[in-house]
């Protein structure tokens, strides 16, 4: 009588029903999260933005992973969508199984453009390596006091709505990123942000997020029209704009961008870093685009 192997994961969608399970498999890997609004915000808005799955082992959720598409604009090369994974999290009691590796089949099957922010989980960059992504940057969690920045001469930032944040983003990038915006502005504390020049918009994004967190959550320099010190300098008159509680901010923030050094130089510096991961170098621009590492 052949025996039978080890239970295989059962990959399917997510659906509200999974929140609960899926909340206790990020905190069992060491995600610190708001889990009250922003967690279960965002995992929503990936089920209407992207793609969210969750493998079954036996009866229970025993993993989760979400892909979204982006692009054309948002790329350097102005070339075709790509798709991004934006979580990808296996409990630890159930590492070895299969799981992630179930998961990233299905939710990069048939795309050739990939791209991923790996953390450095010894796990994570040997299967994303597996599925043809290179690692290409780092991206550094900076952390700091924006009391010791100020706006740059010329520059003024003012506040503004998802709407028109996400019609600059718009113009400039040829990418729309309305749902984005509009879900960042249900976060704590949250804004719309527009940097100009001389009175000439050259960047707009989000900040926002639980006190811990708070911070840029994604921020667009106009490349065509943009130095490196404008873009150096649009970044630190946000941050310099903004006015968190003890004056601590944090920004995700590409290793080449021209504001790396000018911020470390100020004091702030490095939490940790994730490793940035695409199939092809350029899906990404780190010298013009602040991202968000769950929705670049």
């Amino acid at each position: 009588m052949a025996r039978s192997g080890p239970a295989r994961p059962e990959v399917r969608a997510a659906t509200d029903g999974d929140l609960e399970g899926m909340a206790a498999i990020a905190m069992a890997t060491g995600q610190e999260e708001d889990w009250v609004q922003v967690f279960p915000g965002y995992l929503r808005h990936l089920m209407a933005r992207g793609q969210l799955l969750v493998a079954e082992l036996g009866a229970r959720v025993a993993g989760y992973g979400g892909t979204v598409l982006i692009g054309p604009g948002q790329f350097s090369t102005g070339a075709a969508t790509a798709c991004m994974l934006t979580d990808l999290f296996v409990d630890p009691a159930a590492q070895g199984a299969g799981i992630g590796r179930a998961l990233l089949a299905e939710l990069w099957a048939g795309q050739q453009r990939r791209l991923t922010f790996s953390s450095l989980h010894s796990h994570a960059f040997p299967l994303y390596a597996s599925f043809s992504v290179d690692a290409w940057w780092p991206l550094l969690y900076l952390h700091g006091d924006v009391r010791l920045l100020a706006i740059p001469e010329g520059w003024e930032v003012a506040a503004a709505g998802p709407a028109e944040v996400a019609a600059l983003e718009l113009a400039w990038t040829g990418l729309d990123r309305g749902a984005d915006h509009a879900f960042w502005a249900t976060w704590p504390m949250s804004a719309g942000a527009i940097a100009s020049l001389h009175g000439q918009p050259l960047a707009a994004g989000t900040v926002g997020g639980a006190p811990a967190e708070y911070g840029v959550c994604h921020l667009v320099t106009d490349a065509g029209r943009a130095s490196d010190q404008d873009a150096a300098d649009a970044l630190i008159a946000v941050l310099a704009w903004l006015d968190p509680p003890g004056g601590q901010a944090h920004v995700r923030l590409p290793a080449p961008h021209p504001a790396t050094r000018p911020l470390l130089a100020r004091g702030w510096r490095v939490d940790e870093f994730d490793l940035y991961m695409a199939s092809e170098p350029g899906l990404l621009d780190p010298r013009r685009l602040v991202p968000s590492p769950a929705l670049a």
